[in-house]
Formats: C-alpha cells, sequence, structure tokens
C-alpha cells in the first residue's frame, strides 16, 4: 500500500511451457495448492477465491488474478506486488513435470505512485533486466519496448520473449488478449463497490452482490464468475466460458479510481460480442480516461475497438503498433472522454 493509495495498475506476466506432460492434458495444472502459495508468498499475495472447468483453473487473488492452463500460466497483480519473484518458482515447478519456458510476455501501464514500488519494479529497466536474468537461454528471441501515448502520465510497457518453436505469430497466430486499464471512474458508479459500514457478510458474498448490483454479472452472460468484494472496498472477479477468461479488478477510491478488464479470446469470437463487451464494461465504470491493449498474432483490431467505444463518448486521443516475436502485435490505443 502505497502512502498516498493503493496502486490499481498490475503487472501482468504470461508464461508458456512445452515438453512431455506426464498427465496427458493436465501439465501445469497439476500444482498442488501448496506449490501456488509457495509462489504467491514470493510474490506477497494469497488466493481468497477459486473455480474451473475442462479447460483451465482461475483463482482470485488478494492482488488481482492467477490462471492456470496445462501449458500456459497468467498472472496478474497490482499493489506493491513483486510479481517477477514467481519466474524462479515456477521454472522449478514445471522443470519437476518434465515442462520447459518456451515464451514469456510481461506487460504493465504507468503506475499511479511509482515511487512506492519496490525493486525490481522500481523502474521498466530493472524489471527487463531482472526478466532476463530469470530466463533459460534458449529463449532467444527478445524485445521490450515502451509504447507512448499523448496522454502523458501514461504508457504501456511490454517484454516478450520465446524459443525459435514457439514464436507466437507462428504457434497461436488465432489467439488474443484485450486489456483494458481505465482511470477516473464515475464517482457514483464507484461508490457501489464500498462495502457498507458493519457489512458483516463474506468476502464471496459482498462480491456476488457487488456483480449484480453494477451490471458486470451481465458482460459476459454465459460466463461462469468467481467474484470477491474486498473490504472496506475494492472487488474483483474472473470469468470462465470455454477455453476463455475474462477478469476485472476495480480499486474505487477517490483521487486514484481504477478499474481494469481482461478477455483472452479466439479470432473465431464474433467480433459484435466483443464490441459489446467493450461497451458494457465502460457503462459500468464511465471512466475518463481509458486505454486498451490488444495483442494477436495476425488480427489487428484498432480501427475495431475504437468504433465500438466512440459512440459512448470517448475519443481516441492515440494509437501506437508494434510487433514482438514471442506476442504478435500489439496495438496501445488511448481514449478520452469528450468532456475533457
Amino acid at each position: 500500500m502505497a502512502l498516498s493509495g493503493f496502486e490499481g495498475f498490475e503487472k501482468r506476466l504470461e508464461l508458456h511451457f512445452s515438453g512431455d506432460d506426464p498427465v496427458i492434458g493436465i501439465g501445469l495444472r497439476q500444482l498442488n495448492f501448496e506449490s501456488l502459495e509457495e509462489v504467491l508468498d514470493a510474490v506477497q499475495c494469497t488466493v481468497v477465491s477459486a473455480v474451473g472447468n475442462r479447460y483451465f483453473d482461475a483463482y482470485v487473488l488478494s492482488e488481482s488474478s492467477l490462471f492456470v492452463y496445462p501449458t500456459k500460466i497468467i498472472i496478474k497483480t497490482c499493489g506493491t506486488t513483486q510479481l517477477l519473484k514467481s519466474i524462479p518458482p515456477l521454472l522449478g515447478h514445471a522443470s519437476d513435470m518434465g515442462l520447459g519456458l518456451c515464451a514469456c510476455r510481461y506487460t504493465r501501464g504507468s503506475f499511479i505512485f511509482p515511487n512506492a514500488q519496490p525493486f525490481p519494479h522500481t523502474s521498466f529497466t530493472d524489471e527487463v533486466m531482472c526478466i532476463e536474468e530469470s530466463l533459460p537461454s534458449n529463449l532467444r528471441y527478445r524485445k521490450a519496448c515502451v509504447m507512448p501515448s499523448k496522454m502523458s502520465s501514461h504508457s504501456w510497457h511490454v517484454f516478450s520473449a520465446s524459443d525459435e518453436h514457439h514464436i507466437l505469430v507462428q504457434h497461436m497466430p488465432d489467439v488474443f488478449t484485450i486489456e483494458v486499464c481505465m482511470t477516473e471512474l464515475d464517482r457514483l458508479l464507484a461508490r457501489k463497490f464500498f462495502r457498507h459500514p458493519g457489512d458483516a457478510n463474506s468476502g464471496d458474498v459482498a462480491g456476488k452482490e457487488m456483480t449484480e448490483l453494477t451490471g458486470i454479472r451481465n458482460i459476459n452472460p454465459r460466463a461462469l464468475i468467481c467474484d470477491f468484494g474486498f473490504d472496506p472496498c475494492g472487488y474483483s472477479m474472473n470469468g470462465i466460458d470455454g477455453v476463455h477468461y475474462s477478469t476485472i479488478h476495480v480499486t474505487p477510491e477517490d483521487g486514484y479510481s481504477y478499474a481494469s478488464f481482461e478477455y483472452g479470446g479466439s479470432i473465431s469470437d464474433n467480433h459484435d460480442d466483443i464490441g459489446e463487451m467493450l461497451k458494457k464494461v465502460v457503462q459500468v465504470f464511465r471512466p475518463a480516461k481509458l486505454s486498451v491493449s490488444t495483442t494477436s498474432g495476425k488480427q489487428d483490431m484498432c480501427t475495431y475497438i475504437a468504433k465500438a467505444l466512440e459512440p459512448l463518448g470517448l475519443k481516441c486521443r492515440s494509437s501506437a503498433k508494434d510487433e514482438f516475436p514471442a506476442a504478435g502485435n500489439v496495438v496501445f490505443q488511448t481514449f478520452t472522454s469528450r468532456r475533457k
């Protein structure tokens, strides 16, 4: 916790593995809870709720989320967590299962309270050095970049690495990820993520109430939702819809309000459905500022996203694009309310 407020902007790490899976189709999902606790202890967060289906397991953390697939792990944490400390124990556990790291991606926005971050999150340069020191030498296709925007307070940081056999542009061309970061939330809407004084409900019950009250339930009605409401305020949820995941995290306090939405899907998804999801997310929070980062193997969704958001009173202020060997095309767009 920063002295001036809680850091909402998350750090996100995605690791891909390959090798001889001793239990076909299970892979990393064999990790027992004690092993996950060991990883999360290093990061300085805990599991507060969990759900799973035939494809993957989703954990709501005290600071954001963890998704475990047979050969992929996504871990996303906020506050002053030390996310990159998760890499060595995760690689160790994967090695014990006969799996080796073949691709890695790290992303984050600009911190609201950068001076409160512990090493190595003190700068993107320090983060990149820390990641590279943890990676095996076979991940030799590497790139780091800071993608700027016309909103001087915000930029997008991306690091990716891959071995020659798992360059994601070729290996998974149909997969994409949308990461949405929202600040200056509508104050009345943000109040819905505060718990009432004297509320004796569990975090699970409070989370379900917030999911229904705010309209989050309607963002993707097909999804199975695992949610949690923090005391005195704050909210996290994971949604699972077949092989696809979504996640929302909210820091609602005045002065540094923040919410994020992330969705992992495939190009075969209906674009209209994705656009409707984004519209519903914006209507839940009505942010004054918003950024969208889209990562995909082949598809450029830049124009499509702008067309989905601009009718809601958001104007695209900047757009940047770059290509990463272990991630594909990354497009970073920023929007502000037309009232700004």
